[in-house]
């Protein structure tokens, strides 16, 4: 794959908390990690996410297996640390991330980060978001125009480090020629729609299309920090 992120502090934040996950190679990993927590916290737990991911799976082929023990790891480090220092206390964070071989690609998430796939100028969400309103929806309580106006829409029901144990969703995908991956932080889709998405990622260079969704994120506010990578599945 070939690659492209960009990362922002946002418009109101103090600081940015989330962490950026590009590791490009025959076995690439890319993801975002959007930490949560009091004063530097969220930037801790972000931080170990991605450390222990890159530490564990780098270099090495996919399997869910690895995959689902390493998030577990990431998950048991990140509650520790914030059950031994006070000042850490209550942190945690989303991850979504993907794994990639010759043939397909492993998708690990939790929280209600993103991932998409586009393919032959479609966009689909292929990752579930983690939320109480994400919920809502598939229960049939909110429709998706309601769920973007709910005043909740930002609470997560799973995250890293939180507990001393994580559900992660592992999901494997085909992989194609062409195809091409957005994984974001909500900061992102809190101001991007699913079409409008479409329309930038299929009209665009991933350079272009890159600085265009950062730019449209924080002229519609920026009230939290923007993450993106954009990976591009090569002949």
């Amino acid at each position: 794959m070939i690659v492209t992120a960009r990362t922002h502090i946002g418009n109101v934040r103090a600081s940015n908390q989330d962490a950026l996950l590009v590791l490009e190679g025959p076995c690439g990993l890319f993801g975002v990690a959007d930490g949560m927590g009091g004063h530097q916290a969220g930037d801790v737990a972000s931080r170990m996410a991605v450390e222990e991911l890159t530490a564990t799976l780098g270099g090495k082929k996919p399997s869910e297996k690895l995959l689902r023990q390493a998030i577990q790891e990431a998950n048991r480090r990140i509650f520790d640390a914030q059950m031994q220092d006070e000042a850490l206390s209550g942190m945690g964070t989303t991850l979504t991330m993907i794994w990639e071989d010759k043939k397909r690609v492993l998708l690990g998430h939790v929280g209600d980060s993103r991932a998409y796939c586009l393919r032959d100028g479609v966009l689909k969400q292929v990752s579930q978001d983690h939320s109480l309103v994400a919920q809502m929806v598939r229960d049939g309580l909110l429709t998706q125009e309601e769920a973007a106006r709910h005043p909740y829409r930002n609470i997560i029901t799973r995250a890293l480090g939180t507990d001393e144990t994580v559900e992660a969703d592992i999901l494997e995908l085909d992989k194609r020629s062409g195809d091409l991956y957005l994984i974001c932080s909500d900061g992102l889709t809190e101001y991007v729609s699913d079409p409008a998405l479409q329309e930038i990622l299929s009209g665009a260079s991933m350079e272009e299309a890159a600085d265009t969704l950062l730019r449209l994120a924080l002229d519609g506010g920026g009230r939290d920090n923007v993450s993106l990578v954009l990976a591009e599945v090569t002949p």
